[in-house]
């Protein structure tokens, strides 16, 4: 009798490797999005969809403040149309992130979440800025 594991066979690897191709399509994680801003290679803009108040308390370097409900498509063609977004909120526990790729593939934007948001940027020990940034 098979473990609880192989009890239900694996996917072909053809198969398996259709699926994850189409499940990075959608999103990114905070070590890449590091290893980006890191090594200068910051080909996204990356959007902090919490509230102005949390943002101001502790958010990611380089993130810009856009909760999902203020991103409208004038707001957006601040923006190349071939932008492409990173999206990211608290953490697994909330879905402000999903609803800002959402919003942001309606308004025919390229959009990727940046899964652990808030949460998992802490768990990779990566450091936070405070404040709100001050334009020059």
């Amino acid at each position: 009798m098979p473990s609880p594991v192989a009890e239900i066979p694996a996917a072909e690897p053809d198969i398996a490797a259709a699926h994850y191709a189409a499940k990075l399509a959608f999103e990114t994680d905070c070590s890449d999005v590091h290893a980006a801003f890191a090594a200068c290679k910051s080909d996204f803009v990356l959007l902090d969809v919490r509230s102005p108040a949390l943002f101001a308390q502790s958010h990611i370097p380089c993130a810009i403040n856009l909760p999902h409900g203020k991103m409208t498509a004038h707001r957006m063609s601040e923006w190349a149309r071939d932008t492409l977004f990173v999206v990211y909120c608290a953490g697994p526990h909330c879905n402000g992130a999903d609803k800002a790729a959402f919003r942001l593939a309606k308004l025919g934007l390229k959009a990727k979440l940046m899964i652990g948001g808030m949460t998992g940027w802490a768990d990779e020990g990566f450091a936070f800025e405070q404040g709100v940034p001050v334009a020059a």
